[in-house]
């Protein structure tokens, strides 16, 4: 994972692409409603979106065969800059590789790709540095960033859209720009996993209940519980790795659906890109978006284990559980109850994981009924995709800085433990250990291979019953009253009763027994290379 975190553009970089605010100006006047509908559609994306008021409309580039513009209403309701502007860079990038194949190919004098690459570095520093003006008459970023290379050097700009069409020309910014949200939510992934590592290193030996059906089930280590945590995200960070592979292949030079009889060299441009080889069936590089359903769907699995998490923390924070406490930092109050500290942040973690889902099955719905090959429908697999790596992103950032601001109540927990008979499982394998007794027969002969564990699930079973008649716990009977329920309790079963010893008979691989816990622990302060040192400060 750490040689793709540094790969491509950089985390950093991609975050700015994917927060930076939009400044937007209207088009024409517009009644009220509109013109706030307008505005509030609109705040997305790098830069200022703009067509002059009182400005004519240009000629677009694909209007040779027209005789009217469209109206405003259609321009407005088909536009996507206002969104798809965030893969400027990306479209930067495969346009700068698509002119020195063109030129390596003879399609392009070199003087000719000189300008274009020059032209484009200038329209890029334009952008970052927000003087760019975005134009909604030239509808999308592509026609943006062409249209404005065509301003800035004339004729050669023309001879950029050769052998390329916008259907292929979109998917190879798209898959670029999924690329490097891939490599963004990598990160976090690992952030987050330090941040539970690193809370989980300093609660050794905490004991907490855990649950099956939310009601009291077994003792296990808190540090148990955090690492279970970990080893979700691992997978989700898998599946993400995964997608990547399967992602990183190059529409461009695809065309519209069919190719081109122009003798392009679609393996140089693939390469020049980072991609690992075009995709072979051009019909399928423009109509194919299931690389983005796999991408929505490794996220929607994200968001649903960090919701969880968000719900476990959520509960454990309430008056009822008391099981931890949330710093200010991480908290939120009340406008009317001067009382409360909420841990709204895990909240909304919840919350949130339902629109991560929202914008996966809005993909699903959209391609299910879609002919081959390309369709105006998929120019809405953007503004979902672009919604669930800025949420997934911002569910795991501040899902690490809960788990760095936040303390386990010891006292509370441990006075919480009794409660549930957590041991009894851990007494039916006592029993199980035990050699079976049967008095009944002579010399009171014992089997070897202990009792069956049906037999010892059903013999602790009246055992707690006689608990809850006393109202006392496991550790409480006598051995007097354990042996009236059976036999073959001997003394030596309180070694196995109260949490402290049942956490201590736990060894199968993986369990939540303490040298086990220990070695999960290891594995990933190595793995994560966190510094245990650093960690006790």
């Amino acid at each position: 994972m750490d040689s793709l975190l540094s790969s491509s553009t950089s985390s950093s970089s991609f975050l700015r692409l994917l927060y930076t605010p939009t400044k937007y100006t209207l088009s024409r006047p517009q009644p009220l409603l509109l013109s706030l509908i307008a505005q509030g559609s609109s705040q997305r994306g790098p830069a200022a979106v703009s067509c002059a008021m009182g400005q004519s409309k240009e000629a677009k580039l694909w209007g040779g065969r027209f005789e009217e513009s469209v109206t405003d209403a259609v321009e407005r309701f088909t536009e996507s800059i206002s969104y798809d502007k965030q893969l400027y860079k990306h479209d930067i990038m495969g346009s700068r590789a698509h002119a020195s194949m063109l030129a390596h190919q003879g399609l392009m004098s070199d003087s000719d790709r000189d300008s274009i690459l020059q032209g484009l570095d200038q329209i890029e520093k334009q952008i970052e540095a927000g003087e760019f003006v975005w134009r909604t008459d030239r509808e999308d970023v592509h026609m943006n960033i062409e249209a404005a290379l065509t301003d800035l050097i004339g004729e050669p700009a023309k001879k950029l859209h050769t052998a390329r069409s916008r259907n292929d020309q979109v998917l190879t910014d798209f898959r670029l720009w999924c690329r490097d949200a891939i490599d963004a939510i990598l990160s976090f992934i690992k952030r987050l996993q330090v941040s539970l590592v690193t809370l989980a290193e300093k609660n050794e030996g905490l004991i907490v209940p855990g649950y099956t059906h939310m009601q009291r089930a077994q003792p296990v280590l808190l540090q148990h519980l955090l690492l279970a945590y970990v080893e979700q995200l691992e997978r989700d960070a898998g599946r993400l790795l995964d997608c990547r592979v399967r992602l990183n292949f190059c529409p461009l030079g695809a065309c519209a659906l069919a190719g081109t009889g122009l003798p392009i060299d679609r393996f140089m441009t693939s390469k020049a890109l980072g991609f690992t080889a075009p995709l072979r069936n051009s019909i399928d590089a423009v109509s194919d978006r299931d690389f983005v359903l796999e991408f929505l769907s490794a996220n929607s699995i994200i968001a649903i284990h960090l919701s969880r998490i968000g719900e476990e923390w959520v509960m454990w924070a309430s008056e009822e559980f008391g099981f931890l406490t949330p710093s200010d930092s991480v908290s939120t109050g009340s406008s009317i109850m001067p009382q409360k500290k909420n841990p709204d942040p895990m909240e909304l973690v919840r919350g949130k994981s339902a629109r991560i889902v929202g914008d996966l099955v809005s993909l699903l719905v959209l391609c299910k009924g879609l002919p081959h090959a390309y369709n105006r429908d998929l120019q809405e697999d953007k503004e979902p995709v672009f919604d669930s790596v800025k949420t997934i992103i911002g569910m795991l950032e501040v899902s690490a800085e809960f788990a760095q601001n936040i303390t386990f109540n010891q006292e509370r927990i441990k006075k919480a433990l009794p409660a549930g008979h957590l041991d009894a499982t851990t007494l039916a394998d006592y029993l199980v250990k035990k050699a079976s007794h049967f008095p009944w027969l002579a010399n009171c002969f014992y089997l070897p291979g202990g009792v069956p564990f049906r037999t010892s699930h059903d013999i602790v079973g009246r055992a707690v019953g006689c608990c809850v008649s006393k109202n006392c716990q496991l550790q409480d009977l006598s051995l007097d009253e354990l042996r009236s329920i059976n036999p073959v309790f001997e003394k030596d079963v309180y070694e196995f009763l109260g949490v402290e010893n049942s956490i201590k008979k736990f060894c199968s691989y993986g369990s939540t027994g303490a040298e086990c816990v220990a070695s999960q622990l290891e594995y990933w302060m190595s793995k994560l290379n966190i510094d245990r040192v650093a960690v006790g400060q």
